[in-house]
């Protein structure tokens, strides 16, 4: 009887332990899908004199990709980002986020620059509203301003094809 304690609650572990294995840690729910993307009012990365603003796109779906020269896994969806952003089907804006601006502008000028505009977030702060884990992440912002996706990790060929652009079309036809 006294062995039976001990082992009831490593089953129960045990078990607990199974089905976290079975989670995919790219798919962690965000609280902001389906509320107000976060306000905020940011220097542009190649033009510091200008700022872009949370609403400045409003009336449009677009994407928000933030990234950093100092990522690796960044560069793994770069090219794919290029390639999405020189197909017309929606802007992709950048968070260069905990960056350096003359290495972020380096990293572009030698990779291709596949951001509309990108802009900076030195501190984190910014990135921390969006709930930020680490980057890259990507966001699909619809026409009101309302966060619709949160793409943990890379963006690959199958979370742009099976998820990301069927809803980018999906939200450019509302109205």
């Amino acid at each position: 009887m006294r062995y039976l304690l001990p082992l009831f609650a490593f089953m129960v572990l045990a078990v607990f332990l199974l089905i976290g294995l079975t989670l995919n840690p790219r798919q962690v729910p965000s609280p902001l899908i389906d509320k107000p993307a976060p306000v905020f009012q940011l220097q542009q990365l190649h033009e510091p004199e200008k700022i872009m603003t949370s609403s400045d796109n409003l009336g449009k779906v677009w994407l928000l990709n933030v990234w950093a020269s100092w990522c690796v896994a960044c560069r793994d969806e770069h090219l794919l980002l290029v390639q999405l952003a020189n197909s017309g089907i929606v802007p992709v804006y950048g968070l260069n986020y905990k960056d350096e601006r003359d290495t972020a502008k380096q990293w572009l000028k030698q990779l291709g620059d596949p951001y509309t505009i990108s802009i900076v977030d030195p501190d984190g702060r910014v990135g921390i509203d969006y709930g930020v884990y680490g980057v890259p992440e990507t966001y699909v912002i619809d026409k009101k301003g309302i966060i619709r996706h949160k793409q943990i990790g890379p963006v690959t060929v199958d979370s742009l094809e099976n998820k990301i652009i069927p809803l980018i079309i999906e939200l450019q036809r509302q109205t």
